[in-house]
């Protein structure tokens, strides 16, 4: 970065000169570098605004916003590139592909679908997962609302583990709550990722109680955050009903 006094220099050179070579010769310094000084200079001292270079996709930007918020985002540049060369893009597919990131980015931007907080109830939602601490298997379940915990340890995960340990929870509780949830839990679930499950009340819950199991089958729900949310289809099975016997 040329000093004032630099700068000085070159406005009085080119003045006397009356080219950039000539005062680039005489300060120095090559002729853009005594071209930006003398354009400063003429700006009154603040450096000139750039003009704004065309993009040789300009043409079919709207062609490409337009089927981006008709597909919500999910149609790709190699989809789009056919109808971008009818439309009279020459350019590369790379250049392209540039285009359509952004776009992509300005309709998210605009349409995020973003997360409702979960709502919870008390004695609605019971969380139970499995993990490994130290090569002992360790079964957890919170309750949602009030976040109380039961923990037990474990030498296997297999489906009768995780019933025996359930009505254990259910028992330290003293009552079955409204929803299980149980997070890809694979010894329950026949398929799909989440598996729900919807007790049917009782007078006595831990003696009588009919469980129904609910697993997903299909897409993951809208809102991981909202089980009464989720959506998909769900089929009844026998494991809630051999839970308590």
């Amino acid at each position: 970065m040329k000093s004032a006094r630099e700068r000085m220099d070159i406005i009085s050179a080119y003045r006397e000169v009356g080219s950039y070579r000539g005062a680039a010769v005489v300060c120095g310094t090559t002729a853009k570098t005594v071209k930006r000084v003398i354009a400063r200079h003429e700006a009154g001292g603040a450096v000139p605004a750039r003009r704004a270079r065309g993009r040789n996709y300009d043409q079919v930007s709207e062609l490409v916003a337009g089927r981006i918020e008709k597909t919500k985002g999910r149609i790709s540049a190699k989809r789009l590139l056919p109808a971008a060369r009818a439309a009279g893009y020459e350019g590369s597919a790379r250049n392209f592909r540039r285009l359509v990131a952004t776009q992509k980015r300005l309709w998210r931007s605009e349409n995020h679908r973003g997360r409702r907080p979960a709502v919870w109830s008390p004695g609605q939602h019971l969380v139970i997962d499995w993990g490994v601490l130290g090569g002992l298997h360790v079964f957890c379940a919170v309750l949602a609302w009030s976040r109380a915990r039961f923990v037990r340890f474990a030498d296997n995960e297999r489906a009768d583990t995780t019933l025996d340990l359930l009505a254990q929870c259910f028992e330290q509780l003293g009552g079955v709550p409204a929803v299980v949830l149980a997070d890809r839990m694979g010894c329950l679930k026949g398929g799909g990722s989440r598996t729900r499950w919807c007790p049917v009340g009782a007078e006595n819950p831990v003696m009588s109680c009919d469980l129904d199991v609910f697993v997903k089958e299909a897409a993951e729900p809208v809102s991981s955050e909202r089980p009464d949310d989720d959506c998909g289809t769900w089929s009844t099975t026998a494991l809630g009903r051999a839970l308590m016997q």
